[in-house]
């Protein structure tokens, strides 16, 4: 992935609540493309390699919701988790983890995930496919600053993280804004 690249056209199938369905399961399907989450805004886009994983639930997801207001300060308008899960456990875990800022897109197939070149084999921890982590600024689509753990491959022994956390991308965001306001 690189600076100046146009994030691929993918389709995701959602779950969303819907008031009008009685029942204990009052969601719908919706599909929501690239566009309509990317299409006009500055958003911060992480992929992590599962919901409910220690180190995706203790902290980069946290530090990203509690530091919301910061990223907004900053020109952030949205703040986007991916993972390749399904709907259905993307919003368990949003719920779980109290999410008020942070939405979760989940990508149930991996394509998109496979189309920014981030699909890897975690068969050695009994995941299948999975991204690997990554945070993004994405600006109309278009990624303005990539941020990528290290050791990119199939089956790594270890769950690389610092370079896609919430602090990194405040970080660039801050200089970012500092050199472009000189």
């Amino acid at each position: 992935m690189q600076v100046g690249y146009k994030l691929p056209e993918v389709t995701f199938h959602t779950r969303v609540r819907d008031e009008s369905i009685e029942g204990p399961n009052p969601f719908r399907w919706e599909d929501k493309t690239t566009a309509d989450y990317f299409k006009g805004k500055r958003v911060i886009l992480f992929s992590l390699p599962g919901a409910f994983t220690p180190t995706c639930s203790t902290y980069q997801l946290p530090g990203f919701e509690n530091g919301h207001s910061d990223f907004a300060d900053l020109g952030i308008d949205e703040i986007y988790c991916m993972s390749v899960n399904d709907s259905f456990v993307m919003n368990k875990w949003a719920l779980d983890q109290g999410l008020k800022n942070v939405k979760v897109i989940p990508d149930g197939s991996g394509e998109f995930t496979r189309r920014v070149g981030m699909l890897v084999r975690k068969d050695n921890l009994g995941f299948g496919l999975r991204s690997w982590r990554y945070a993004a600024v994405v600006n109309d689509g278009v990624v303005e600053a990539w941020f990528e753990e290290p050791g990119l491959c199939d089956n790594h022994g270890e769950d690389p993280y610092g370079v896609s956390s919430p602090e990194t991308v405040k970080e660039w965001l801050t200089e970012n804004k500092a050199t472009s306001a000189a």
